[in-house]
This record gives C-alpha cells, structure tokens and sequence, in this order.
C-alpha cells in the first residue's frame, strides 16, 4: 500500500538531507520541490575506488555517478538504478549495457530501507566486486572470469577532510 503522497514526498526529502549530511558524496534531485514522480536522484561517488578496463587492464576510478529513480510506490517498491560512468565489474553494467546494478540490497530492498544506506552498499560493492554472482551480459561475465583469477585490491584513499601534512620516517631513512 502506497504512502500519502505528503508522507512520501516528507520521507524522501528527510533521506536526501540524510545523504547529503552524512556521506561525503554529491547528491542532487532533479526536483528539489519533490512535486511530481519519479524523481531521479544523482549521485556522484567521490574518493571511492572501483575498476575499470583501460588498456588492456584494471585502472581505478575514484568518481563514479549514479542515478537513483525513485516511483509512487517507495518504499514497498525498490528504487531503479542506473550506472553512468564506466566501469569494469561482474555486478554493475557499463552504462552502455543498460547500467544496472545487482545487489542483495535492492533484492531485499522492504519498508525500512533507505538511501544511505544504499549508498554505502553501493560503496562496499565496488571495492568488492562479487565474481560468483554476476549479471549475464558480455561485459559482466568478462569481469567475473577475470576478478575469479585475479583479486582486485582497491588502492587506499587518504581521507581528504583531515588536510595536515604528514612527515613519516625521518630525514636518514
């Protein structure tokens, strides 16, 4: 059973503000005043690595973009997802293939879901593409066979909020 659309439109609005306190990302709607549905929320995920093929091998990508659609029907109904950026991974489609993102969070997506959480979700899966359970398109598949032989290690992200300079070792070594 669909919520009022004023309780919708108050819980979606609360989620994004939620977002866009918590998570260091950007994060926009295409419609501020929430007035009609779907509305897209876009997401770019800043600081965060995921793999990409460039050259013949893996490269990271530390921006990543993302659309969020969002029906009538949220909660009860998961949110659409679509990726924008490329991308090389067994679990979310390049952009071309359609974007698709295949997680258990939107396969258990239910009432007391919500967007950070999401979000966050999405950040663990890029940094740990999940070979055994890929979508079935060409680029998917291709990426599961080569994190099956190959384990992606995701390069550390120094935190950007903490700006001291750093002297490590000392001047001999």
């Amino acid at each position: 059973m669909p919520l009022p659309v004023d309780v919708l439109r108050a819980r979606i609005r609360n989620e994004i503000e939620m977002c866009q306190r918590e998570l260091r990302h950007h994060i926009s709607v295409s419609d501020p005043t929430l007035s009609g549905f779907p509305i897209m929320v876009n997401v770019t995920l800043l600081r965060v690595p995921g793999p990409d093929w460039e050259d013949g091998k893996i490269v990271h990508r530390f921006v990543h973009r993302l659309s969020v659609i969002i029906g009538e029907d949220y909660p009860t109904e998961k949110p659409i997802v679509k990726w924008q950026t490329p991308i090389f991974h067994p679990n979310i489609m390049c952009p071309e293939d359609g974007g698709y993102v295949c997680t258990k969070l939107l396969e258990k997506w239910d009432f007391s879901s919500n967007l950070v959480s999401f979000i966050k979700g999405i950040e663990s899966l890029l940094i740990n593409p999940n070979p055994k359970n890929p979508f079935g398109n060409d680029m998917c598949t291709r990426a599961a066979a080569y994190f099956n032989r190959n384990r992606y290690i995701p390069p550390l992200v120094m935190d950007q909020s903490d700006r001291r300079v750093r002297i490590v070792g000392d001047a001999n070594g």
